[in-house]
């Protein structure tokens, strides 16, 4: 990092810093491959590994400036099924090695959480990722990975437990039609999420959302970037993160 640079990040990150910081941001990762080509990449999945690479930086910089909870969106289930089979191999292997490996380093604050279809994942790639989640569980920092995530799927398995929930205490269907509340969903979609994602920073100029975690992104700012995400530097992320305190006053 040249030194106009690093002397640009270290004002914007002390500006954070006195600030008000997002108590849980969502990432969605976007741009992967349009980052590969740009890059003049011929096998566009070489994206995907950049990328996966860059979420162990991007963790370091949430915990400098006090982030202590983050939901990245790594792949829906769309994603899962409509790209090709060498695409979808090589995303898979990255989500079982490179993936793992940031987070299983003792220096590593970062607790593992997953939510998605993750019993769809072939078996190597669902027991390194539960592996992961195991190892990393007593760490004080969470980062949540979609993979496989629908929200449709989501949102019904939300409201089952929440139905499974009431229904343990003796109610009936009548009772339980007449009493579930908005509370009882959150509370049951809060299985995965710990808290309500109040920020979401998008790369790749898509200004969308995606499905990304409707439920617990209900009131959340979001912030969307040109840069591709294998692309986006430590000065952008701060400016993203300085836009929230901007937001919140």
């Amino acid at each position: 990092m040249r030194l106009l640079e690093r002397a640009y990040v270290r004002y914007l990150r002390n500006q954070v810093i006195r600030g008000q910081v997002p108590q849980h941001l969502g990432l969605i990762m976007d741009g992967n491959r349009r980052w590969a080509r740009k890059a003049g990449f011929a096998d566009v999945s070489v994206g995907h590994r950049y990328g996966a690479d860059h979420l162990e930086s991007v963790l370091g910089w949430c915990y400098q400036v006090g982030i202590y909870e983050v939901t990245a969106y790594v792949a829906s289930a769309d994603n899962l099924r409509k790209r090709s089979d060498h695409e979808v191999n090589a995303l898979l292997g990255l989500i079982e090695t490179a993936l793992p490996r940031a987070l299983n380093q003792t220096r590593s604050p970062w607790s593992l959480r997953l939510a998605g279809q993750i019993s769809a994942l072939p078996v190597s790639t669902a027991g390194a990722l539960e592996r992961c989640v195991e190892a990393t569980r007593e760490r004080p920092c969470r980062v949540t990975l979609g993979i496989g995530y629908d929200p449709r799927s989501d949102m019904l398995e939300a409201f089952k437990n929440a139905l499974a929930r009431l229904a343990a205490t003796g109610r009936s269907p009548a009772e339980i039609a007449e009493t579930l509340t908005v509370t009882d969903i959150t509370e049951s979609a809060a299985d995965q999420l710990g808290t309500d994602i109040d920020y979401v920073l998008r790369t790749s100029g898509e200004r969308r959302i995606s499905g990304f975690f409707p439920w617990q992104s209900t009131r959340a700012n979001i912030y969307f970037t040109r840069t591709y995400w294998p692309g986006l530097r430590e000065s952008d992320f701060l400016r993203a993160i300085k836009g929230y305190s901007q937001r919140t006053h």
